[in-house]
């Protein structure tokens, strides 16, 4: 089957449309207009990404974050171009979805929610009408590091980050979500009744600054967007089956994460 064809059933279910302005989605490497027997899903192109594609021989890569998110001016050999010039001599395409996928009904961030027992959720800050990224919705009351650990637990992280002071343990029940970097929408969450706000790479100064305003977060990194992998991967598969696809999903196995702690 031709590699379009995955692509459309794909778009169908998570249109380009719903990005957020300015990101960078759709395809960035290689063609559509092409046979292919293997699809590889990913959180990120790296380079033990591209060499555990070229090993099991994919003819196709779906990634949440892009391989090129800034221009570039040439294709001359270097560590870093040397990820998109073993694509391209391998002909492995390469499709980008980012906040596309975050903000989609039954994507990523209520994937998240689905993961967390977070429920009766909303959108945390308007996209477009009708759409949004984030979700904000309740749990069943309980300590703040009780649910920290809950966290921990569901993403198998080796530690994680809580923003407060002085070893605060409140109760909380109200909490927002954001995957990714989404320490921006932090006033969002505040404005929603948020108590505990979960994201990823949340800068000091402003974690000094919710903490000023009352609102707690959890940090428990970019990465736990790595679910991306296992939920798409199982939905490709839905559709494999639902239309007789002739075609491999692979759910990658490389870590792309850079943090580990001791």
């Amino acid at each position: 089957m031709k590699a379009s064809q995955v692509i459309q059933a794909y778009e169908n279910y998570c249109p380009p449309e719903l990005s957020m302005k300015g990101d960078v989605v759709g395809l960035q490497v290689g063609t559509l207009d092409k046979d292919i027997k293997r699809v590889m899903v990913t959180l990120d192109v790296r380079e033990q990404t591209v060499q555990e594609a070229i090993a099991k021989k994919v003819d196709l890569i779906i990634t949440k974050h892009a391989p090129i998110f800034k221009g570039i001016k040439d294709l001359v050999s270097s560590p870093q171009r040397d990820i998109l010039l073993e694509l391209v001599k391998h002909d492995i395409a390469v499709y980008v979805s980012h906040t596309n996928i975050d903000v989609l009904p039954n994507g990523l961030n209520d994937w998240f929610c689905q993961e967390l027992g977070i429920t009766d959720t909303s959108y945390l800050s308007e996209t477009q009408e009708g759409f949004g990224i984030g979700r904000i919705g309740t749990i069943p009351k309980q300590s703040l590091e009780s649910f920290a650990l809950k966290i921990k637990e569901s993403f198998k992280l080796d530690a994680i980050r809580l923003v407060r002071y002085q070893s605060d343990n409140p109760e909380i029940s109200q909490v927002a979500i954001c995957g990714g970097s989404g320490g921006e929408f932090y006033k969002d969450a505040l404005a929603k009744g948020a108590q505990l706000y979960i994201t990823g790479d949340i800068y000091y100064h402003t974690a000094q600054e919710m903490l000023t305003e009352g609102l707690l977060a959890i940090d428990p990194g970019h990465h736990i967007e790595a679910l991306f992998i296992e939920k798409l991967s199982q939905k490709l598969h839905d559709w494999k089956l639902a239309n007789h696809w002739e075609i491999d999903i692979i759910a990658s196995q490389a870590s792309t994460n850079p943090f580990s702690h001791l």
